[in-house]
């Protein structure tokens, strides 16, 4: 046999494997997929919140709220027509807020292009700010059952496990060739009846996600078992191959709460172009190694250190940074000089800080502040 027989012949194997073993998969996801709420429906629109929300967030932390977003916005044109201070609010502690302004976009994009009807073709989808690949494809597979690839890091897991396969996933080769993959296995879900694509690419983000871990694969519990090349070679724990993460760089900050005797604080709303545009956030600067509090307090904002009080230390990580900021609180008896001075700064009630959303460094103040801690001491 020649060497393109030879492929030919390598290549119908693996189809036939990958049939056999597809039953295996939708048996286990039909007996064993969590009940998400998400997976009540077939709207695209929902799919899509929820895909958008549990990119870098865990499933449990989204629940909650894809659960309050559906019932605020229900419909594209609902996200698309709101203020975008409220979407901001209901999407506070998610994170990475730059998801939610495209989806903004977005939904807009789908008022005017498409009607208010949200598209089901996959060009069409990814056509869209903020989607990808991998969201167009879960969007048109779970949504209309198409057989469209998916591949997310506990798909790239199982595959590269399943098949043994111990290059870097995030490499362009290795991407390709699991792309590939992911697109045979779909497309053998097909002649097992209506929902199979959607269950079969479900399937495999379950598997990754609840028995095919990172860490403690429970093998003996796997549908896939008996055709998984790294079960068999003992190579489970070693693949896939993720790159080292970069090192932790560390960074200090401080920020004051700054009130009047009226019960108003100094807040600003961070510009276009800055990290967590749009949300609010109290006088903050970065704290240099040479620098003192003593020092930043009396160059940024002009306050004396003693009519300062320490209100509480915050630990918080953002990508490979850890930052520390140091919150202290000073009542005065007006902002107006302040604030001619500081004209992106605006004057807004104590409490009612609550109605705005802030990121969550700076929400963890709001909350302090609103319910306050006796005990407060004096900055030396």
């Amino acid at each position: 046999m020649d060497e393109s027989g030879c492929e030919q012949d390598l290549s119908a194997r693996k189809v036939r494997s990958i049939r056999s073993l597809v039953p295996s998969l939708l048996d286990w996801y039909l007996k064993n997929a969590r009940p998400l709420p998400w997976r009540n429906t077939t709207d695209p629109y929902a799919i899509w919140v929820s895909e958008i929300m549990l990119q870098q967030t865990q499933v449990k932390t989204v629940i909650p709220f894809w659960k309050r977003w559906m019932l605020e916005m229900p419909t594209v044109q609902d996200l698309a027509e709101a203020n975008t201070d409220r979407v901001l609010k209901l999407w506070e502690g998610l994170g990475y807020y730059r998801r939610v302004r495209h989806m903004q976009i977005a939904a807009r994009q789908v008022v005017e292009k498409h009607h208010g009807r949200f598209p089901s073709d996959f060009e069409s989808i990814l056509a869209l700010p903020g989607i990808g690949r991998y969201t167009a494809g879960a969007i048109c597979s779970i949504a209309s059952d198409q057989a469209v690839p998916i591949l997310d890091g506990n798909v790239e897991r199982v595959l590269t496990r399943l098949y043994g396969i111990r290059s870097n996933p995030k490499e362009r080769k290795t991407a390709k060739r699991l792309w590939k993959l992911a697109g045979e296995w779909v497309s053998a879900a097909q002649p097992f009846g209506k929902g199979s694509c959607s269950a079969l690419n479900q399937g495999l983000m379950e598997l990754g996600a609840t028995i095919c871990t990172p860490s403690g694969p429970r093998c003996d519990l796997c549908p896939l078992r008996d055709g998984c090349s790294a079960f068999r070679q003992n190579t489970v724990r070693r693949i896939p191959a993720i790159p080292r993460r970069s090192e932790v760089t560390r960074e200090n900050r401080i920020a004051v709460v700054i009130e009047d005797k009226s019960g108003h604080v100094m807040v600003r709303q961070r510009p276009v172009g800055l990290v967590n545009a749009g949300l609010w956030e109290f006088p903050n600067e970065l704290l240099a190694p040479d620098d003192s509090i003593e020092t930043v307090l009396q160059k940024s904002f002009g306050i004396r250190s003693m009519n300062v009080k320490w209100l509480m230390n915050i630990e918080h990580s953002i990508t490979r940074y850890r930052i520390t900021v140091k919150v202290f609180r000073l009542r005065i008896a007006s902002l107006k000089k302040l604030l001619s001075t500081k004209r992106d700064f605006v004057r807004h009630p104590t409490a009612r800080l609550h109605e705005l959303a802030f990121p969550s460094a700076h929400r963890r103040i709001v909350r302090r502040i609103q319910n306050p801690i006796t005990g407060s001491r004096a900055l030396s």
